[in-house]
C-alpha cells in the first residue's frame, strides 16, 4: 500500500510554498510523525511529518520547487519504519557509525545542491547542527585540496593572466571580477514587499529622543544573580523596554491603532512584536498580553521565541496578530535610525546602542550611559503631541524603572 506525502493546509494569507529541503531520501526507512520534508512560506518554514510508518518509495518535487497546499510532493510504501540492518563491513576495513545530522534548510539545500555527505560535515550550531556556514566552509576546503568527495586529486590548469582593460587618466581595471546571482528567498521578498507598502501607504514620520540607561543597568547589576538563579533566565535590558512600551501603550491607545479600512481599530490588549535576526532573515514573533508579563515572563518567552525563529520552528501563530513592535538596531553597533512601520501597526519603537555621554545634571557635567531612542509612527492616526508625549512616557518609565515595576 502506498501513502501519499502532501502539502499541509496553508495559513489563508499564504498561497504557495517553496520545498526548502527533505530530511529523507529515496529508500529510507521513516517513522509516522517523523520531520519528513520543510516547506519554505514567505512567513515560517513548515515541517512536515511523515504520515506513516514505512519506506520513502519516491520524492516528487525537489528542493526549490513551488508547491501549494495538498499537493502530492511523495510517496511513502509499505514498511515497519525501521532501518534494515547494516551490511557487514569486509574484514580489514574500519567501520564508522553513522549518525544523523541535524541540518537547517539552507544547509540542507546546499548538500543536495553539491551532492555532498551530511556525515562528514561538522556542525557549529546549536547541539551540533549543521549550518549554512558550515556547508560552505566544507565546499572552501574541498575546493582548496582541489578535490570533491571520493575524486583523485586534481591539477589545477595555468591561467593565463587576466586581460585588463586600459582608460586614460584611470588605474588598470580587471575584466574577470567575479559576482554571484541567487534568488530572493520567499522570506526576503516578503520583507521587501512589507517595507514597500509601508512606505507607500502610510504616512511615516519619526520623532527621536534619548533615555539615561544608569538607573536601569544599576538594577540589573543589583539583582542579575539572584534574577537568574530564581527564574533561570538573564535578565536583559529587552524586558524593561517591553513593560515600559506596555504601560505607555496604556497611556496613549492611539499609538496601540490601527486603520482598518475607513475605520481605526482601537486594541484593548498589547501584543508586542520584537524583531529578530535569523540567517533567513528578520522575523518579528509576538509577545501576547505583554501588560500581564512580568520581567521573568518576557525574558523567558524571548528567549524561546529566538530559538525556535533561528532553528526555523516558528508558526504563524507565533508572528501575527501583533499590535507594537520593537527593534534593537544596538545590538549591532546602530548609534540611530529611523525603523519603518510593521503594518498595519501605528508605531515602531527603536533602541539603539548604549554610548557613555557627557550630559548636565543639575547645573553639573557628568558622564551617564545613554540610548538615543526613535519611534516611527502613522501620522494618519497618530498626532505628533500624542507620538513626542508616548515616548517621553517610556523615557521616564526607564528612567525612574521601581515606578514602572510598583505600577505607581
Amino acid at each position: 500500500m502506498t501513502t501519499e506525502v502532501r502539502v499541509p493546509a496553508l495559513p489563508e494569507s499564504i498561497s504557495d510554498g517553496v520545498v526548502a529541503g527533505w530530511h529523507k531520501q529515496p529508500g529510507d526507512a521513516i517513522r509516522r510523525d517523523e520531520a519528513l520534508v520543510d516547506i519554505e512560506t514567505d512567513k515560517v518554514v513548515l515541517e512536515v511529518p511523515a504520515p506513516e510508518d514505512g519506506v520513502l518509495e519516491k520524492i516528487l518535487t525537489a528542493a526549490g520547487d513551488t508547491v501549494v497546499a495538498d499537493q502530492v510532493i511523495g510517496l511513502i510504501g509499505a514498511g515497519d519504519g525501521t532501518r534494515p540492518a547494516a551490511t557487514p563491513a569486509p574484514a580489514g576495513e574500519d567501520v564508522k557509525p553513522r549518525a544523523a545530522r541535524a541540518l537547517g534548510p539552507a544547509a540542507r539545500k546546499l548538500v543536495a545542491d553539491h551532492q555532498l555527505d551530511p556525515d562528514r560535515l561538522t556542525g557549529t550550531g546549536s547541539n551540533g547542527r549543521v549550518t549554512k556556514a558550515d556547508v560552505l566552509a566544507y565546499i572552501g576546503r574541498q575546493e582548496e585540496s582541489g578535490r570533491g568527495e571520493g575524486a583523485a586529486p586534481v591539477e589545477k590548469p595555468e591561467v593565463a593572466p587576466r586581460p585588463v582593460r586600459e582608460l586614460p587618466g584611470l588605474p588598470e581595471i580587471e575584466e574577470d571580477r567575479p559576482q554571484k546571482r541567487v534568488p530572493m528567498s520567499r522570506l526576503r521578498a516578503r520583507v521587501a514587499e512589507r517595507l514597500l507598502q509601508a512606505t507607500r501607504n502610510t504616512a511615516m514620520l519619526t520623532t527621536f529622543n534619548e533615555v539615561n540607561m544608569q538607573p536601569v543597568m544599576q538594577l540589573r547589576e543589583k539583582y542579575r544573580e539572584s534574577f537568574e538563579r530564581q527564574h533561570g533566565v538573564r535578565l536583559g535590558f529587552m524586558s524593561f523596554f517591553v513593560r515600559a512600551a506596555a504601560e505607555a501603550l496604556k497611556r496613549h491607545p492611539d499609538i496601540n491603532a490601527s486603520i482598518d479600512g475607513d475605520d481605526i481599530v482601537y486594541h484593548g490588549f498589547c501584543d508586542i512584536g520584537v524583531a529578530i535576526s535569523t540567517e533567513r532573515g528578520l522575523v518579528v514573533p509576538v509577545l501576547r498580553n505583554a501588560e500581564y508579563m512580568s520581567l521573568a515572563e518576557i525574558e523567558t518567552d524571548i528567549r524561546e521565541l529566538a530559538a525556535k525563529a533561528r532553528e526555523n520552528r516558528l508558526t504563524m501563530e507565533d508572528i501575527t496578530g501583533g499590535t507594537f513592535s520593537i527593534t534593537n538596531g544596538g545590538v549591532f553597533g546602530s548609534m540611530l535610525s529611523t525603523p519603518i512601520l510593521n503594518p498595519p501597526q501605528s508605531a515602531i519603537l527603536g533602541m539603539h546602542k548604549i554610548q557613555e555621554r557627557p550630559v548636565a545634571e543639575n547645573g553639573a557635567l557628568v558622564i551617564r550611559p545613554i540610548m538615543y531612542l526613535a519611534l516611527t509612527y502613522d501620522h494618519r492616526i497618530v498626532d505628533g503631541r500624542s507620538a513626542v508625549t508616548f515616548l517621553v512616557s517610556i523615557k521616564e518609565l526607564l528612567e525612574d524603572p521601581a515606578s514602572m515595576l510598583l505600577d505607581l
